[in-house]
């Protein structure tokens, strides 16, 4: 909060002028005031948004040559209930970012149901805790999630669909990808 007081010498501002002052003074101390009191609002449901899908020459844990990918993406979420503790024997819902594989076949993205598919190292993943105090929960940031692809045949083109979800269990929006080809060292974003 901003406060703020102005002495005035009563001899030198003459009547009206004083009243005019005293008024525009109340009129930005209010308004100042009431700004500090704004608490942001958005649902409890969060929302995602695509940023890029980056891919570049990297190499695995064993060494070999790969081709690495990084989601990132943004999200807002108004309760600032995102993200899941670390998993303990009793808990049994371990993921909250869901993504889902398409491949372009002769000239059509047609989604992969095959959990084994090798352009889809994962279809779930682990957003960790967050947790934000105060009057405002609400939770903004981006998020990056990387990828790495051991096989892969040059001119592979594919997307991800791909949405998170809350404590709360509130789903978001789903986002998707844009094109990505496997094989081209490429930053690819929003069309």
């Amino acid at each position: 909060m901003i406060f703020g007081v102005i002495f005035v010498k009563k001899s030198k501002i003459p009547g009206a002028m004083k009243r005019t002052s005293i008024v525009l003074i109340l009129t930005i101390t209010l308004v100042t005031v009431a700004g500090c009191f704004k608490v942001d609002q958005l649902p409890a449901k969060p929302n995602i948004e695509f940023t890029s899908f980056e891919i570049f020459d990297t190499l695995d844990i064993l060494g070999n040559t790969s081709k690495g990918g990084i989601l990132l993406f943004r999200f807002e979420d108004g309760d600032g209930d995102l993200g899941l503790a670390p998993p303990t024997g009793l808990q049994t819902d371990t993921t909250n970012l869901q993504l889902v594989l398409y491949r372009k076949i002769d000239g059509n993205m047609v989604r992969i149901n095959d959990k084994y598919d090798p352009l889809l190292p994962y279809s779930s993943y682990r957003i960790p805790y967050m947790e934000r105090l105060g009057q405002n929960q609400i939770l903004r940031g981006t998020i990056a999630v990387t990828f790495i692809y051991q096989s892969y045949n040059t001119g592979d083109t594919i997307k991800y669909e791909f949405y998170i979800k809350d404590r709360a269990e509130n789903y978001s929006n789903i986002e998707e990808t844009a094109e990505i080809i496997v094989s081209e060292n490429n930053t690819y974003t929003k069309q």
